[in-house]
Formats: C-alpha cells, structure tokens, sequence
C-alpha cells in the first residue's frame, strides 16, 4: 500500500497547491475588478469634464461669432454713411465745377440775373 500512499500525498499536495493557486487568483481577480472599477470612476469624470469644456467652447464660439457679427455690421454702417458723404461731395463738387465752368455761367448767369428794359427818357 505504499504506492498508493505516496500517490495520494502527491494528490493532495497538487490539490493544496491547486488550492493555493486558486485563492491567489481570486485575490488577483478582485484586485483588478477593483483597478478596473476606479478606472472606470476615472473615466466618468474625464468624460464629464471633455463635456463641460466642450459645452464651455461651444459657448465661446458662439459669443465670438456673436461679437464678430456685430462688429462687421457696425463696420458696414459705417463705411454706408461714409458712402453716403462721398456721393454728395462729389455731387457739391460736380455742381459747383459745372457753375464756375465758362458753360455753366452763361447757363446760370442768364437765370440768374435778370435781363432788364433799358428805357431811355427824351425830352422834347
């Protein structure tokens, strides 16, 4: 029977150390369900805050887009009125250009002043 009690203690001592193994596995499982759990914590937080700074330039950008808006019609407005001006003094200049021209004073000259009867008085 020495065979088989030799065979049974190295059953037992690979079912011991199968044992072993097992336990430490279970220790290493958890430790990395842990491990993975906080990584997970991790990424939760991450992601929450790409979101908020995502929502935070989205924000910008559309203020920025606003503030741009404006300016450029602010700038078109004015460069309007200052068409505007350069039109009518461009039209004064025309105008007095065509009345102090040689053209424009026979023109205006004749409206202007008043052609008058001479009436000569004889004595008789």
């Amino acid at each position: 029977m020495r065979p088989n009690e030799a065979i049974l203690e190295r059953l037992e001592r690979v079912i011991e150390t199968l044992q072993e193994n097992n336990q430490k596995m279970g220790q290493m499982l958890a430790v990395h369900d842990e491990k993975l759990d906080k990584q997970d914590r991790i990424d939760a937080v991450l992601f929450e805050k790409v979101e908020s700074l995502h929502r935070e330039v989205n924000r910008s950008t559309a203020e920025i887009k606003a503030g741009c808006e404006r300016d450029i019609r602010l700038v078109d407005n004015r460069l309007r009125v200052m068409e505007k001006k350069m039109w009518t003094i461009a039209g004064a200049i025309a105008i007095i250009s065509f009345v102090v021209s040689p053209i424009g004073q026979r023109i205006v000259g004749g409206i202007l002043t008043q052609q008058t009867q001479q009436s000569i008085i004889q004595g008789s």
